[in-house]
Order: C-alpha cells, then sequence, then structure tokens
C-alpha cells in the first residue's frame, strides 16, 4: 500500500528529499508524474489509466506536505523500508489504507516509473 501523511505533519520537509519516486510534495504544490521518473509524454499507468507525464496535478493536500499515491511505492525496489517513515520526526507518515497493493504490485509500479 501507499504511505499517507497525516495532519500531525509539522511541515519540516524531511521526507521530501528522502523518496526515489518524488512522491512527496509540499502541501498545495502541483505534482507531476514525470517529476524523478523515466516517465514522458503520453502514458498508461499500471492501474490503466491514461495521463500526461508531465502535466500539472492538482495538490493532494493545501495544509501540509501529501504523497501522490500513484508514484508511491513504499521505497520498493530503492530500500528495505519507507524512508519517508524513517526520517519523520513525528511518526505521521503511515500506511494509506484507502491504496493498499501488494509487494508485487509496488515493485510492477516501480519498474514501470523507472526504466532502467
Amino acid at each position: 500500500m501507499a504511505i499517507i501523511i497525516t495532519d500531525e505533519c509539522i511541515n519540516c520537509g524531511a521526507c521530501e528529499p528522502e523518496c526515489p519516486n518524488t512522491a512527496i510534495y509540499e502541501g498545495a504544490d502541483d505534482w507531476r508524474y514525470a517529476d524523478g521518473t523515466d516517465l514522458k509524454g503520453k502514458v498508461v499507468l499500471p492501474n490503466g489509466k491514461e495521463v500526461d507525464a508531465e502535466e500539472a496535478q492538482e495538490p493532494i493536500s493545501d495544509e501540509v506536505y501529501y504523497i501522490a499515491p500513484d508514484k508511491c511505492t513504499e521505497c520498493m525496489g530503492f530500500h528495505e523500508e519507507p524512508q519517508c517513515a524513517a526520517v519523520c520526526p513525528v511518526d505521521c507518515c503511515v500506511p494509506d489504507e484507502d491504496h493498499v497493493e501488494t509487494e508485487e504490485e509496488l515493485l510492477g509500479k516501480q519498474a514501470f516509473m523507472h526504466h532502467n
């Protein structure tokens, strides 16, 4: 499953540079599928949704840092544990019960975003 940042976030920003998928954004910032990935132009995501990787997406939170669930792989394929949760000083990076994925799905998503 993806990780979510709860509203206990103190906006310290420690998590953002740790994300290997560039899935973490500051509150109110737009996000893009292309940010920090190999995705370019029109792509069909593993979930079947067609998107323009370079098109700005609406912020998921206006208040605190947030994680784009379509880009979160819980650091699978990069690290043994989610790095955002490892560095968070207030333990507000927790599993997102609304985005449950298997290890196989997470690794597939990681391979899709990073072609090499």
